[in-house]
C-alpha cells in the first residue's frame, strides 16, 4: 500500500509505526455553524481511508477533534446572546446528524477543545522551558525561527514565509513568523487560569495536545484540508516536534479544494452551500458517491448537473442490486457451469484490481470504477437461468466493495423492509387475479409512494427502490 505524503511530496510505502495497528488524526470543524460541502469532502475521504484500513486488516485508532474555541465563535455567540459553549452544543449535535446521514462512521474519540486545557497549558510551559515560546503581557508565542525545520511541510523557506508575514492589530509577538499559543484575555471572551494570566488557547496548540494525547507523540497518518497545510499544520509540525523531539506524523495526507460552478466557494460570491441544504435535494448517497468518484487530492468541481450524474450513476448500482436480488429468488441452486466459471475467475480478479487502486494512495475514482465493472458483467451475463452461486457471488461481492465506500446502505436497510413490501405485492397480485384492479393500482401507488416500483416480467413481480 502506498500513500502521497505531503511531508516528502512524493508516494511511499505505507508501514504503520506499530506492526497492524494503525492511528489517525484529523481536524474537524470549527463548531459554529452547519457544515460545508467542502469540510463534507474531507470528512467522507478519511471515513473511506479509515473503512479501507479496516478492511484490509488493520486495527485503526480515529480521532477527529471538535474546535469549539475560536475568534468566529465567540463572534456568533455574542450575535446570538448565548454563550459559546451553548453554541458549540447545538452545533457539534448538527455536526453529528449530518455526518450519520452521509454514512461517516463516529471517530474513536472526538475530544473538544475546551476539554483539554490543561494539557496545552502543560505543552506550553515545555515550550517555554526549552526556549521555543516566549511571554509578552500575558499572550505566550511560539518562536518560529528557532525550530530549525520549520517550513518542511508546505515546502516553502523561511525568507519565503517571512515575506507573506504580517503581524495583526494589537499582537505583540517578536517576529512576523511567530505564532500565538496563547491569548490574554479581551472583553467578552470565555477564557482559563494560566500561569501567564486569564486566556484562551491559540487554533494550533490544540491538535498537537489531542493527537498526542490519544495516539501517542508519533502517529501515523495526520489529515485535514489543502488549505490546513499552512499555517495550521505547519505550526503544529513545529511545536509538537519542539517539545518531544520525535517526528510528529509520518504520513500527511490532505484533500484537494472543492470548488463551485468552478469557482472558489464563497458567501459573497452566493455559491456557498452547507450539506444541510444539498441533502434537501439529493440522497446523502448521492453527495458520498459524487466526491469519491474523484481521487482526493485533485480538485473538484460541485455542480447541481454533476450531482444529476451522481445520482444517475447511484441508481444504475442500485438498479443492479436489485436484479441480483430478484435473480436469487428465482434462480436454482447448482454447481457452476463453464462459462459461470469463467464469470467467477473474472470477478475475483476484479476484486484484486479493486484493492490494487484502493492500495495505490486510496484511488476511490477507480475502486469505483471496478464496481461499475462487476456490473456490466451482472447484467451481460446474470439471467434467470444462472446458477443462484454466481447470482449471490456477484451481489455480495458489489456490497463488499460498496460498504468500502460507505455505499449501499439504503439497500441493506431495505432487506428489512422486504416482508411488508412482499405481503403487499402478493396482496397486488391477489387482486390482479380476481380482476381487482382498483385495488392493484391502488397497492401500486401505495407501494410507489414508499419509494417502491415494480415491474411485471414473466417470471412475476419485480421491485425496486426509487432513489
Amino acid at each position: 500500500m502506498k500513500i502521497y505524503n505531503t511531508l516528502t511530496k512524493q508516494k511511499e510505502e505505507f508501514i504503520p509505526l506499530n506492526g497492524n495497528k494503525v492511528t489517525i488524526y484529523t481536524c474537524g470543524p470549527t463548531v459554529y455553524d452547519f457544515f460545508h460541502v467542502g469540510n463534507a469532502r474531507v470528512f467522507i475521504t478519511f471515513d473511506v481511508v479509515r473503512r479501507y484500513l479496516k478492511y484490509r486488516g488493520y486495527e485503526v485508532v480515529f480521532v477527529q477533534n471538535f474546535t469549539d474555541i475560536d475568534d468566529k465563535m465567540i463572534k456568533r455567540a455574542n450575535e446570538e446572546g448565548i454563550t459559546v459553549k451553548e453554541l458549540a452544543e447545538r452545533f457539534i449535535k448538527e455536526y453529528f446528524t449530518d455526518a450519520a446521514a452521509l454514512k461517516i462512521e463516529r471517530a474513536d474519540v472526538h475530544p473538544r477543545a475546551t476539554e483539554h486545557i490543561g494539557e496545552m497549558i502543560e505543552l506550553i510551559e515545555r515550550l517555554i522551558k526549552k526556549g521555543f515560546a516566549y511571554v509578552v503581557d500575558g499572550d505566550v508565542y511560539f518562536a518560529a525561527k528557532k525550530f530549525k525545520d520549520y517550513g518542511k511541510l508546505s515546502g516553502q523557506n523561511l525568507e519565503e514565509l517571512e515575506a507573506g508575514a504580517r503581524v495583526e492589530p494589537g499582537e505583540k509577538k517578536r517576529d512576523p513568523m511567530d505564532f500565538a499559543l496563547w491569548k490574554a484575555k479581551k472583553e467578552g471572551e470565555p477564557y482559563w487560569e494560566s500561569p501567564w494570566g486569564e486566556g484562551r488557547p491559540g487554533w494550533h496548540i490544540e491538535c498537537s495536545c489531542m493527537s498526542m494525547k490519544y495516539l501517542g507523540e508519533t502517529i501515523d497518518i495526520h489529515g485535514g484540508g489543502s488549505d490546513l497545510i499552512f499555517p495550521h499544520h505547519e505550526n503544529e509540525i513545529a511545536q509538537s516536534e519542539a517539545a518531544t523531539g520525535k517526528p510528529f506524523a509520518r504520513y500527511f495526507m490532505h484533500v484537494g479544494y472543492l470548488n463551485v460552478n468552478n469557482e472558489k466557494m464563497s458567501k459573497s460570491l452566493g455559491n456557498f452551500f452547507t450539506v444541510r441544504e444539498i441533502l434537501k435535494d439529493y440522497n446523502p448517497e448521492v453527495l458520498r458517491l459524487f466526491m469519491l468518484s474523484t481521487h482526493y487530492r485533485s480538485p473538484i468541481n460541485f455542480s447541481r448537473e454533476l450531482m444529476d450524474q451522481a445520482k444517475s450513476a447511484l441508481e444504475r448500482l442500485y438498479n443492479a442490486l436489485y436484479a441480483l436480488k430478484h435473480l436469487e429468488e428465482v434462480t436454482k441452486d447448482r454447481e457452476l457451469e463453464g462459462d459461470e466459471q469463467v464469470l467467477l475467475e473474472k470477478l475475483k480478479g476484479l476484486k484484486q484490481k479493486f484493492i490494487e487502486s484502493m492500495d495505490d494512495d486510496f484511488n476511490t475514482a477507480e475502486g469505483l470504477a471496478v464496481i461499475y465493472e462487476i456490473v456490466r458483467e451482472a447484467n451481460s451475463n446474470l439471467k434467470e437461468t444462472s446458477s443462484k452461486r454466481i447470482v449471490s457471488f456477484t451481489k455480495e461481492l458489489i456490497l463488499e466493495l460498496g460498504r468500502v465506500m460507505g455505499l449501499f446502505g439504503d439497500f441493506e436497510k431495505d432487506e428489512l423492509l422486504d416482508e411488508e413490501i412482499l405481503r403487499l405485492i402478493e396482496e397486488r397480485q391477489k387482486a390482479r387475479k380476481e380482476k381487482n384492479f382498483a385495488l392493484a393500482d391502488k397497492i401500486r401507488d401505495e407501494l410507489k409512494q414508499k419509494g417502491v416500483i415494480l415491474e411485471d416480467t414473466p417470471s412475476g413481480v419485480r421491485w425496486k427502490k426509487i432513489k
